[in-house]
């Protein structure tokens, strides 16, 4: 009886460590994958990882997109600032669970800096507002 208790505990408590490293790795992978979308400037691969509502802003002027309509805009951007190269400078959270990263996205006339917050929607990391700002 004592062994089936432990063994029930042992597995309730390797379960709640699995729950645990499963939303770790979903914001880790958002947060990869959005780099790699930005650094080959692909709006389509960018658009998986967008919230249904987001807020893109360019060197100040912002507006709120579908992510149908994020996706022409981005895709208009990357046209006009072909990306050679995204790095990911400073990554953190706040209190409130709220990622940000702070990147910055090379094109062959220059360098903006990249700011986005990513939230978790029903389960899901995603990106809720992009700056883009040229440094």
């Amino acid at each position: 009886m004592i062994y089936l208790c432990k063994k029930a505990y042992l597995w309730v408590l390797l379960g709640l460590l699995v729950g645990s490293i499963q939303p770790l790795q979903a914001q880790a992978d958002v947060i990869n994958n959005v780099r790699d979308a930005l650094k080959s400037g692909s709006s389509r691969e960018l658009s998986k990882y967008l919230n249904n509502t987001v807020e893109i802003s360019v060197n100040g002027e912002q507006a709120s997109y579908s992510r149908n309509q994020a996706e022409f805009v981005l895709k208009d951007f990357f046209t006009k600032y072909s990306p050679k190269d995204f790095r990911y400078v400073h990554q953190g959270s706040s209190k409130e669970g709220v990622k940000y990263t702070i990147g910055t996205l090379v094109h062959e006339r220059g360098e903006f800096r990249v700011v986005m917050l990513i939230k978790q929607f029903g389960g899901s990391y995603l990106v809720d507002k992009i700056d883009f700002n040229r440094e």
